[in-house]
């Protein structure tokens, strides 16, 4: 039997009246390729996991977007149209723009073949060099000896993480927000990319 998370049921029944029969149904789908699939929540969207996440959904005010975790990983050669396909996921606007489920299909299957071999994506190294604070940053860590304290001692990497992330804002609005994530989660010494990470008593095992 399916196991449904009714965390996802409240997500599904807030959505707007557009998105609800597409997450349904793309809901159903991961279900019917993978029967032992879990569902839960990352990062308050829906998620499915099978060895690790599979891929998951969320529901904006005019589109959905359906992601899969390894999607850089997936052959967009063996279906015709599929690296389009693969884009056009991150805006369904209707059930008209769903792919058909024979196309979807393989690629859902695809993504369990991935975790069962425990593929991982390659890491994207970011180039070595000066790191360049934003100076909207700089001034925020000014005024929070907490957060300063924590984002001095993290090492390169983790420092142009946050740095980057705040500098690639494309609106001011976008970029105010990042700070103020940016200080909260430096204040409790956590690294840009946290929510990845494995627990330290996880890693010992």
């Amino acid at each position: 039997m399916p196991e449904f998370d009714k965390r996802i049921d409240a997500y599904i029944e807030k959505s707007r009246d557009f998105a609800r029969p597409i997450l349904e149904h793309l809901r159903k789908l991961v279900h019917k390729t993978c029967p032992d699939v879990k569902e839960s929540l990352k990062w308050s969207m829906p998620a499915f996991e099978h060895k690790g996440i599979l891929c998951g959904f969320a529901a904006f005010k005019e589109h959905v977007k359906f992601m899969f975790w390894k999607e850089a990983l997936l052959k967009t050669g063996e279906l015709s149209g599929n690296k389009a396909m693969l884009e056009g996921l991150a805006r369904i606007a209707s059930v008209k723009d769903l792919p058909k489920d024979k196309e979807l299909v393989p690629l859902i299957q695809q993504a369990m073949e991935l975790n069962e071999k425990g593929v991982n994506v390659p890491r994207t190294m970011s180039p070595k060099g000066e790191i360049v604070v934003p100076k909207e940053l700089t001034s925020a860590l000014s005024k929070n000896k907490i957060a300063k304290a924590a984002f001095d001692k993290f090492s390169p990497s983790h420092r142009r993480e946050y740095s980057e992330w705040i500098a690639e804002a494309k609106t001011d609005a976008t970029r105010d927000k990042r700070i103020a994530t940016a200080i909260e989660w430096l204040s409790e010494g956590k690294s840009r990319n946290w929510k990845y990470e494995r627990p330290k008593a996880e890693k010992e095992k």
